[in-house]
């Protein structure tokens, strides 16, 4: 067991709990399931045809079909949109990944675009997906 656990009731995390809808998975289909493997999902969160891996999304994130995440912590209200491959990241609140975005696969490119700390973790903000090219 990890020394620190979301669960030991012995030593509680306190936090603001915001009244929202369960987390919701849909869509089952070959490449378009709605699955997470290894990861706490928030109340309020729409896993729509994702495949999230080993990662944390806060309240009400939102991952499209066809979404690939893994290794992630998703700060709540994120939207990633269709396509989108997100590893080793994370992803500031309210950030709107646009549809094809591959983060967390090309080390140089990812450190052009975002920062990048020197364990290949990469912070996505609004203002650093606003400067990416159209």
């Amino acid at each position: 067991m990890p020394a620190l656990s979301l669960h030991d009731k012995d030593w509680p995390i306190w936090t603001y709990g915001e009244v929202v809808p369960p987390a919701k998975f849909v869509h089952d289909e070959d490449e378009r399931r709605g699955v997470a493997i290894s990861s706490l999902v928030s109340g309020g969160c729409i896993v729509s045809g994702a495949h999230v891996r080993q990662s944390l999304l806060f309240t009400g994130v939102h991952a499209h079909s066809w979404v690939k995440i893994n290794r992630a912590v998703i700060l709540p209200y994120a939207q990633i949109h269709r396509h989108a491959r997100l590893s080793n990241v994370v992803v500031d609140r309210g950030v709107v990944i646009p549809p094809g975005l591959v983060v967390g696969e090309d080390p140089a490119l990812d450190a052009a675009r975002f920062r990048r700390s020197p364990r290949g973790i990469c912070l996505i903000t609004q203002p650093m997906i606003d400067k990416l090219p159209s």
